[in-house]
């Protein structure tokens, strides 16, 4: 098995002790290489300047390739691109693009006045500079917004012929799962490359709670297995092993991407990489 180029997500850390936990993850995973790694936005874009401050110390300090989170929530389109320029200008030209969660208690996505309607909007602004590469997210399973599965693979097309390069999916458990969206991806034209979504678990019950706020389907077998592993104590070994069979699943099937959602909590993915082959390259250098 050949081992697959990675990426990891990271999220902005909120407090001094965030800010230890973020670091000891950019410590843990730089070594392996990775294509680039992410910094997300919080919720109705509530961690905006907390995301710029982590891209931009993790741009400076570590040398990693960094992809700033940009959404159009809670924000006109001249802010919205002013943050974008302030990323080019300090070098960061990776862009994760979404139309981005409303604010708690909100409900529904609203555009902002004077703001993006929708991420294909952003994406097109994005790519009409010239400065970035840009990402965007998919849904193997049916999206809580989405009409149909259909209308899933039907927006992922609109926001690729907007510009964007890539994709990263939301995460899911079962390697079908992916597989037949890239099968209904393909089948639509759609020819930018689908990278899978991976969220190892470290914690059973937010990761339950996680997917059913975002319309993971949760296989039956996986309940099963954690609430078994919790009564035994060995909810690691599981989440190892079920995470690295997945993993083995897709790259066996031609995936030879894989974009590892961190939560800052590194050891799981770092054994999960290694069991796949992806074995520290470089060292972080050194911060000035």
């Amino acid at each position: 098995m050949t081992a697959p180029a990675v990426s990891f997500e990271f999220f902005p850390p909120q407090n001094l002790e965030g800010s230890f936990r973020l670091w000891d993850t950019v410590q843990t995973l730089a070594p392996l290489d990775p294509r680039f790694v992410s910094v997300t936005y919080g919720a109705g874009g509530t961690t905006r300047d907390l995301t710029r401050e982590a891209v931009s110390a993790i741009h400076k300090s570590s040398g990693l390739r960094v992809a700033a989170h940009l959404t159009c929530v809670n924000a006109t389109r001249e802010e919205t691109l002013k943050i974008a320029s302030d990323f080019a200008a300090a070098g960061v030209t990776d862009i994760v693009a979404l139309r981005g969660d409303p604010p708690k208690g909100e409900g529904a996505f609203r555009q902002h006045p004077g703001g993006f309607a929708d991420s294909c909007e952003l994406i097109s602004a994005l790519a009409q500079t010239g400065d970035f590469t840009i990402r965007v997210g998919a849904y193997p399973d049916k999206h809580p917004e989405a009409a149909s599965a259909q209308s899933d693979v039907d927006w992922l097309k609109r926001k690729i012929d907007a510009g964007a390069h890539e994709a990263l999916t939301q995460f899911f458990f079962e390697a079908e799962t992916f597989l037949r969206f890239r099968d209904a991806c393909a089948k639509a034209g759609v020819t930018a490359p689908i990278v899978p979504g991976i969220l190892p678990i470290e914690n059973w019950k937010g990761a339950r709670n996680f997917a059913r706020r975002c319309g993971t389907t949760i296989p039956q077998w996986v309940e099963d297995a954690f609430e078994k592993s919790e009564r035994d104590g060995r909810s690691d070994l599981l989440a190892t092993a079920i995470c690295t069979e997945l993993c083995s699943e897709l790259i066996d099937e031609g995936v030879d991407a894989l974009h590892f959602y961190t939560l800052n909590r590194p050891e799981l993915t770092r054994d999960v990489c290694h069991a796949l082959g992806v074995v520290p390259k470089v060292q972080l250098q050194n911060v000035a």
